[in-house]
């Protein structure tokens, strides 16, 4: 059996992902999500294509989960402005995702995907950016105490 982002549960674990699930960043997480989505509607758009609609219902199904799990995540203490816009982002995905299954919709498919990239390449700037800010906290902070040749300058500076 898999979850909704593609980690394998029960007797087939595959312990690569699950590590790299269970040592994510917040940030990282929410990449992976962007990227389930994007993998099982595809998948879902080359099932339609061979009319394999048992294979395209059990991937838009997932892809609709991450879509939700996604939207469940939002924290509106935090700015309910920017959750009720990223909110309805998500509403149109599900949205078409829901349309692309229930008419075997390839253009619905491809709606979704273009805006889930779209999230995703936004999303992955931000990672770099907090990354960035990372970095640098970690980086020494060069010494702001005088060393004595400062001083000595700075009172020679005073007294000429």
């Amino acid at each position: 059996m898999t979850d909704t982002i593609g980690v394998m549960t029960g007797p087939g674990d595959n312990p690569y992902l699950r590590d790299a699930v269970m040592t994510a960043t917040p940030e990282q997480l929410q990449l992976m999500l962007y990227d389930g989505g994007i993998r099982f509607s595809l998948q879902a758009r080359d099932a339609i294509e061979r009319k394999d609609y048992e294979t395209s219902y059990e991937r838009l199904t997932r892809a609709q989960h991450i879509i939700l799990e996604m939207r469940a995540g939002l924290n509106y203490d935090v700015n309910p402005e920017l959750c009720a816009r990223v909110a309805s982002i998500y509403g149109f995905l599900y949205n078409r995702l829901v349309d692309a299954c229930v008419n075997r919709d390839v253009k619905a498919i491809d709606d979704a995907v273009r805006v889930l990239r779209i999230e995703r390449e936004t999303w992955q700037i931000l990672v770099d950016k907090v990354n960035q800010t990372r970095e640098q906290e970690r980086r020494p902070q060069p010494d702001l105490e005088p060393s004595d040749d400062t001083a000595a300058i700075a009172s020679f500076s005073v007294e000429a």
